[in-house]
């Protein structure tokens, strides 16, 4: 992997002064320097500040195609108790207030509801949090912007959680890895690191 440099300034990471730990280890507090970008394939990842990607996620046509995702996922509501067919009315009514709100950073996603379903191994349960529809509508304008521009940074060796990726395609490649006459494949997988992630 290589460290690339888009050549801007060093840049401050929080406006309102804070500092940033440098290391778990030095427990220490410094500027943090956010121009450095971390890209396997080499490529320099766009620099946020200029790209006009909150216009881009707030674009009507954008925010309509999340709507129809949303929708078209059904599932269950979350805390409000709003259900994706009342969805299409709030947002009618509220649309420039939660633009405005994002806008402005005073945009807040609600509590989500915590859902425990069984998993295959008896007494196990996988925790589920489901954020409330219009919260999924504002995370998915969001991914729809952003994935594209970091899915084609990820390695290729790289399965989990991405789209038109699975495990059935990581399969795929540890076979070609053991044609290729390697005897090893490694696989990882941080225990219920979802449920303690901050």
């Amino acid at each position: 992997m290589k460290v690339t440099k888009d050549g801007l300034k060093d840049r401050q990471l929080h406006t309102e002064g804070y500092l940033q730990k440098v290391s778990a280890e030095q427990k220490e507090y410094a500027e943090g320097s956010t121009h450095q970008r971390i890209a396997e394939n080499y490529h320099i990842i766009a620099d946020f500040q200029t790209d006009n990607l909150l216009e881009r996620i707030l674009h009507r046509d954008n925010l309509n195609l999340a709507y129809k995702k949303v929708k078209s996922n059904k599932g269950a509501g979350g805390v409000d108790g709003m259900g994706v067919d009342e969805l299409l009315t709030y947002l009618k009514e509220n649309k420039e207030q939660l633009i405005q709100q994002i806008r402005e950073g005073k945009y807040k996603p609600n509590p989500v509801r915590r859902v425990e379903i069984p998993k295959e191994e008896r007494g196990k349960v996988r925790k589920l949090r489901i954020p409330t529809v219009v919260d999924r509508v504002i995370q998915q304008s969001i991914a729809q912007v952003l994935s594209p521009i970091f899915e084609e940074k990820f390695s290729e060796c790289s399965f989990g959680i991405r789209p038109k990726r699975g495990a059935h395609d990581a399969l795929k490649q540890c076979q070609e890895i053991v044609n290729d006459g390697y005897v090893y494949v490694v696989d990882m997988d941080l225990e219920k690191f979802f449920d303690t992630v901050c």
